[in-house]
């Protein structure tokens, strides 16, 4: 099973670095990325989960209908992507369901940071997949978490994969960074063992951020993105799809492991 994610938000990458950018031009480079992403999954036609923060939803509520409309699962990733709060577990999808017209079960906290299960499960959500169970030195350090899905607190966990010795990540950033025969071969050795595949990119990864260096983007962050990296998911959607693996949503792989009926229907009324 292969699950594929975008952390859908505006562009804030420039803020860790101490440089202003005003929301029009994030939204701009978040947009950009979507519309990329949406094209190349509806040519391979494949659906994928889009976790949404709430300012992305409110500045482009027509995106969030688009993704909802071509088949793919909205769910929530908080509200001001740079300055996550107590209240967002609520408040996101409250945002994201007035916007979508559809019920929202799957919640990922902002640079998958810590959350309160029992708050997520007080909000209706089904599933969490805030957990990075990667040892990346000042970002994740979560060698002493389960590398698969896991119930905790009443809440299915499904961490993004690793490899089985390592823990070597396989998120976007080796998306980036490695040879793609050397990640491919590190994501069929992690099917093997785990049965499933869960990845997850960013919209503006898919813009050319090499065009502005006032944004002062990590250069490892900057390799092989904008068109290269259109380039790559397709070439990495369709490697994957040669393994007969279907691809799923969240929910779909969530109500799969909780032997529950898959019920496509969402709507809000």
């Amino acid at each position: 099973m292969i699950l594929l994610s975008f952390d859908t938000e505006e562009f804030d990458l420039p803020k860790e670095h101490g440089v202003k950018i005003s929301i029009d031009k994030s939204m701009e480079v978040s947009r950009y990325g979507t519309e990329c992403i949406l094209d190349i999954l509806k040519h391979n036609q494949i659906p994928a989960t889009f976790f949404i923060t709430g300012v992305f939803a409110d500045n482009a509520p027509d995106l969030v209908k688009r993704i909802a409309n071509e088949g793919h699962e909205v769910a929530c990733h908080g509200v001001d992507h740079f300055a996550p709060q107590k209240t967002d577990f609520r408040e996101s999808k409250r945002i994201v369901e007035r916007t979508a017209g559809i019920r929202v079960h799957g919640y990922r906290q902002p640079r998958m940071f810590p959350v309160l299960n029992q708050e997520i499960k007080n909000a209706g959500y089904l599933y969490n997949s805030s957990l990075n169970p990667a040892f990346i030195p000042g970002r994740y350090m979560h060698l002493d978490t389960p590398r698969t899905y896991f119930m905790k607190e009443g809440v299915l966990q499904i961490p993004a994969s690793v490899t089985p010795i390592l823990r070597i990540p396989l998120f976007w950033l080796s998306n980036h960074i490695l040879p793609c025969k050397l990640y491919y071969w590190l994501i069929k050795r992690t099917l093997k063992h785990d049965g499933y595949f869960n990845t997850y990119m960013h919209p503006w990864e898919f813009f050319p951020l090499n065009e502005h260096p006032e944004w002062k983007t990590q250069k490892i962050i900057k390799m092989n993105c904008g068109k290269k990296l259109q380039e790559r998911l397709d070439r990495l959607i369709k490697e994957l799809k040669k393994m007969n693996l279907p691809f799923m949503t969240y929910t779909q792989f969530a109500k799969k492991i909780l032997n529950m009926e898959c019920n496509e229907d969402y709507s809000l009324s």
